[in-house]
This record gives structure tokens, sequence and C-alpha cells, in this order.
């Protein structure tokens, strides 16, 4: 793949308002580009100036959705470290991503070299107010000019960075969840687990409907019975049930999300029972009913811990723990944190250092 080469900026962007940051609104001064060409494979890695692309108006990614992105984040340590969090977690799904459309694959460890390098010279660009960090999203497009159905033979890698503050307005405040029933997102054999732009595209609909209704996020059940709890829009699910903590089994149609496998990893270091298991929307409702429910929150890299405060299904309302933060998702939400801001022990290894 070669060295990757920099080219500096020479015009630096005002740094906006750590306080004000809300998400996605901002863009360092940089950006990380790699070629894949069939025959050769990937090339000519390298940072340059944040610009724009220049693009054929038949580029297949614009007709026939072949892209795949990945999401995580940078966190300045008290010490002045600058961590990242489980990187090489996010490069091996982007190849589960790249599998399943037909995109070549990334080297893992390449993938976080270039990571490092990007975030490295934009390390100025990290913020440092409470609930804060620079977000980073790799993703790769189908680049042929070519109006027939088939993999694309060259394809461009790229990362950009935003600095970013809570994903949700309410922050660690509960979030109310509208459940969908008329819509459907994925299937089993469709491309459910995959971090596709396609996935992204079907949910935008009800996402829509559901934020009219005054509700942040939408809650998938499952594309065949309608009656199997999937994943909210941009987090997996998680309920706590009797002193249970209960998430959807991963089927092919949600993703496998890496604060997930975090979530669930804390909580069998705690000792705490945890299931992953078919869950139908029945079966929470009746746990609410007999007074079983005790909490919910969805995982999720932009929002780490976002408790949910109530569900709609139908028109059935439901409010979980009185409408307050539980005390499992917020001990997850301060440790993992912790963990990614160097402000807590990391005896899993999942931070590594930007050197």
């Amino acid at each position: 793949m070669g060295k990757i080469t920099i080219e500096q900026s020479q015009s630096p962007k005002t740094k906006p308002d750590q306080n004000n940051l809300g998400f996605g609104n901002y863009f360092t001064d940089h950006m990380f580009i790699m070629d894949y060409t069939e025959g050769v494979g990937w090339h000519d890695p390298r940072i340059i100036p944040y610009q724009p692309l220049m693009m054929d108006p038949a580029t297949m990614v614009f007709h026939y959705g072949q892209a795949i992105f990945e999401g995580l984040k940078a966190y300045k340590a008290r010490d002045g470290r600058v961590l990242l969090f489980r990187p090489h977690k996010n490069m091996a799904r982007i190849n589960i991503s790249n599998d399943r459309l037909c995109i070549p694959p990334i080297d893992v460890d390449f993938g976080v070299e270039a990571i490092k390098a990007l975030v490295k010279l934009e390390k100025d660009w990290i913020p440092e107010a409470e609930g804060t960090s620079l977000y980073i999203r790799p993703f790769i497009i189908a680049t042929d000019p070519y109006l027939g159905v088939r993999p694309s033979l060259t394809y461009k890698f790229m990362i950009i960075l935003s600095p970013v503050g809570a994903y949700y307005p309410e922050g660690i405040n509960p979030v109310k969840i509208y459940i969908e029933s008329k819509y459907v997102r994925a299937v089993k054999g469709g491309i459910g687990f995959a971090k596709t732009a396609g996935n992204y595209a079907a949910s935008l609909k009800s996402q829509v409907e559901a934020q009219n209704k005054g509700y942040t996020q939408v809650l998938w059940l499952d594309g065949v019975e309608r009656k199997y709890i999937e994943e909210v829009g941009t987090m997996n699910i998680f309920f706590k049930i009797d002193g249970k903590v209960v998430t959807p089994l991963l089927e092919g149609s949600i993703l496998d999300g890496i604060t997930r496998d975090s979530s669930i990893a804390l909580l069998k270091h705690w000792g705490i029972p945890v299931e992953e298991r078919r869950i139908s929307i029945e079966e929470i409702f009746q746990a609410q009913a007999d007074g079983k429910l005790d909490e919910a929150f969805g995982t999720g890299t932009a929002a780490v811990i976002s408790p949910i405060g109530s569900l709609n299904w139908n028109d059935n309302i439901i409010t979980i723990n009185n409408g307050q933060t539980g005390e499992i998702s917020k001990r997850i939400y301060d440790t993992i944190t912790g963990i990614q801001s160097g402000a807590m022990e990391d005896p899993f290894g999942w931070t590594i250092s930007v050197e």
C-alpha cells in the first residue's frame, strides 16, 4: 500500500466553539484518501487538505449504493495523551461490510495506522469540554463511471474527522422511542448487519415520522413477524428485566455494535447476568405490566449510552423507570467514557494511544 504522504493545508480553519458543536457539523483541516484499482490493489495512501470530490455523474456509488462506513472517536486524556477506543474492531467490521457489498478488504492494521496518522495531524481539533470528542468517519465508495449493475472495479477509501458534542440533545437523559410497526428496515439474508448507506436510507421515512410525533428515534421490529425487537436506528438496545440484562441476538439483520460488545463485556466483568436472545415486544410490555422492567438503554459510538425513558407501540405508551436514568445505564456510561478519556483504568486493553 505504500507510505502515507502528507500535504499540509495552507488555509487552516477557525475552530468552532467547543460548547456548541452539535454532531457532524464541523470538519477538520485534512482528510485521508486511498484508491483501489483492480489488478493493482489499494494504493497511493495520502493525507491532503479537506476538499470536495470531483466525481463523474455516472460514478457507480450514485446509482447502485455500493458504499460502506464506520464510526469511532478520539479523546484527549487529562495527561495529554490522545486515545482511540477499540479501532481494530472498527476496521475488522469495515471488512465485514466490505465482504457483503463486494468491496475489496482493507488491511486492518494499515487502516488503524491511517486513522492514527490523521488524528495525530489534527490533534489540536480534539475538543476537551465535557462530553465532547473527535468523531472519526472512515468510508469507502465505488468510483467506476459505469451504468451497469456489477461491483465497481475502482474505489476510494477515505477518512474525515469532526469535533462533536452529544449526539442526542438529551445527552445522558432518557430519550423517547417510537416502535415501528409499518415499515421494515432489514431482514435476515439482507444487509442489515453491514454498516452500509442503504440501511440508513431505509430508516429515514420512519425516523422523520417518529420525530414529527415527538420521538427521538425508531425501534425496529423484525421484518418477517413484526414482533421481535431488533435495534434502534443508531443504537443497539438493552433491557433490564427482573434483575437480568437482555439484548437481541445477532441473527444477521442488526449491527454487531462495538459499544454493544463493550457493554456486554462490562456486565459480565461485574457479574451481572446478561443474555443475548430473541425478545418480543409483547415480552417487554408484559414485563412493564408485571413491574419487572427496571430499565432500558441504547448503545452506540455516537451517543455511547442513551437511557430510554418511554416506548410507544401502536399508541400504547409505557414509561420506564419513571423516566429516569437507570443505575446500570449510568454505570456503563460512566465506565466506558471513563476508559475512553483515560480517566479510569482500562482492564480490557481497549484504548490505544496515538503516538
